[in-house]
């Protein structure tokens, strides 16, 4: 378990537009990590109408959403929200290192900030406390893509 996150930085985010792409499947633990992450956005400025959430069927779909959003060109950074819960086959594993490769991909080529928002978990019970338990990752996720997007701006 995660307990070495950096703590937040204070970020303005008045004047980012950040694009949120959040999986439908397992819609409970994801929900909760989109709340985290907008409460993040939301607390550092970023307006409501600055922020488009997307939802998509699963974890495979993100990369090519976040691409999506990315080519508008309308974002400072992007962030990609699913969970992936073991199973009694490996068939999660192969899914949830597709989608981090794929979002990798698409913010190594782009230059764009994608936050790889995935939890993974063995058991039910992992992927609760990181979704709406005693470790906030949506939050994290939110902070991420708010140091990111300055980042950026700085090298613009």
């Amino acid at each position: 378990m995660s307990q070495l996150s950096p703590s937040a930085l204070k970020i303005d985010g008045s004047d980012f537009r950040i694009g949120v792409v959040a999986a439908r499947f397992n819609e409970e633990y994801v929900a909760g990590l989109l709340d985290g992450a907008l409460a993040a956005l939301k607390q550092a400025g970023v307006a409501d109408d600055a922020i488009v959430v997307e939802r998509v069927p699963g974890a495979n779909e993100l990369p090519v959403a976040a691409k999506f959003l990315v080519d508008t060109g309308k974002f400072d950074a992007v962030i990609a929200l699913g969970v992936v819960i073991a199973g009694g086959t490996r068939h999660y594993e192969m899914v949830s290192d597709s989608a981090n490769h794929g979002l990798q991909q698409v913010a190594v080529t782009s230059g764009l900030p994608v936050v790889a928002g995935l939890i993974v978990g063995e058991n039910e019970e992992q992927v609760r406390e990181r979704c709406i338990g005693s470790i906030p990752k949506g939050s994290e996720f939110g902070q991420c893509a708010l140091e990111m997007a300055k980042l950026r701006r700085n090298y613009l």
